[in-house]
């Protein structure tokens, strides 16, 4: 009589873990292709950043750099002229760029309009401000608003007003300022709003229209919801370019006259580069990094999608 053999079950072996991946040549090579551009954003970004905040906390005295921690920050707060300067660029802020914004939108929604002929040359025209190197500007603008030789007085002259000084009253240096920096930046706005208007869907006007909207309330109910993402980057941007102005005051004005229009970032160069006081710079430099990120968050806060 045969008896069964009974076999015990024998236990599976785990399949051993896969281990990290091996960084074989293929794996390095998207490292290698962006190691560069890394190294040079850490060298000329990272670095500057970095020792622009030690610089801060010394001042030079004697030719020697002595630690004082928070001094120059505290500076600051008693510093009559970078009061100045602050609100300088704050009129500028508040008055300019609404204006600038404003007539950016316009220029918008007519290079959009089919009634418009010529579309392209009218874009390009109001673009090529841009294009414009800043100190090239500059010159030409002080050329222009020349009190005694400019051809701005002389056209006013030609029809009987007095000539204006343009650039050594403090307020129209202001008003020279506002105009220069409306010229050359309101066709760059204008044609970022223009790309996010041409992404509107036509429906919505047409169902506008059907329910007897008029141009004014299509406007205000279907363009304006529809540009509110172009309108907050052009308005971070545009508060971003204001806040840190350099070279318009610097090249029609010297931020004169009687500091009327001196602004942060030429108070930031006198004490860099005529007083030598680059610890005072620094400070200066991260106030203003500071102030610019509490008005973008503020700004994303407000104008930003509710939703």
């Amino acid at each position: 009589m045969s008896t069964a053999t009974t076999q015990r079950p024998t236990r599976q072996q785990a399949a051993p873990r896969p281990g990290p991946p091996r960084l074989t040549g293929r794996r390095l090579a998207p490292y290698f292709f962006v190691l560069p551009a890394v190294a040079l954003f850490a060298v000329f970004k990272l670095y500057p950043i970095g020792w622009s905040f030690v610089l801060s906390l010394y001042k030079t005295v004697g030719g020697t750099d002595t630690f004082v921690g928070a001094d120059n920050y505290t500076r600051l707060l008693h510093d009559p002229l970078f009061w100045t300067a602050l609100k300088n660029t704050g009129v500028i802020l508040l008055i300019q760029v609404p204006v600038m914004l404003a007539l950016a939108t316009g220029l918008a929604v007519a290079f959009n309009s089919r009634l418009l002929k010529a579309r392209s040359l009218f874009r390009l025209g109001f673009f090529l401000p841009m294009v414009t190197g800043l100190v090239a500007y500059g010159v030409i603008f002080s050329v222009l608003l020349n009190e005694k030789y400019g051809l701005v007085n002389w056209l006013l002259h030609f029809v009987g007003i007095d000539a204006v000084p343009w650039l050594t009253d403090p307020l129209w240096a202001k008003i020279s300022l506002a105009l220069a920096l409306t010229w050359h930046y309101t066709g760059y706005n204008a044609v970022i709003l223009l790309a996010r208007l041409q992404s509107i869907p036509t429906e919505l006007y047409d169902a506008a229209s059907v329910d007897g909207a008029g141009a004014w309330k299509s406007f205000r109910h279907v363009t304006l919801p529809g540009l509110r993402p172009a309108l907050l980057l052009t308005t971070v941007l545009s508060t971003i370019g204001t806040l840190q102005i350099f070279d318009e005051p610097f090249i029609l004005t010297h931020g004169g006259p009687d500091n009327a229009t001196l602004t942060i970032g030429v108070y930031l160069y006198q004490n860099a580069f005529t007083f030598f006081d680059f610890g005072y710079a620094s400070a200066i430099a991260y106030a203003l990094a500071i102030l610019i990120g509490i008005l973008g968050l503020v700004q994303f806060k407000v104008l930003g999608d509710k939703s």
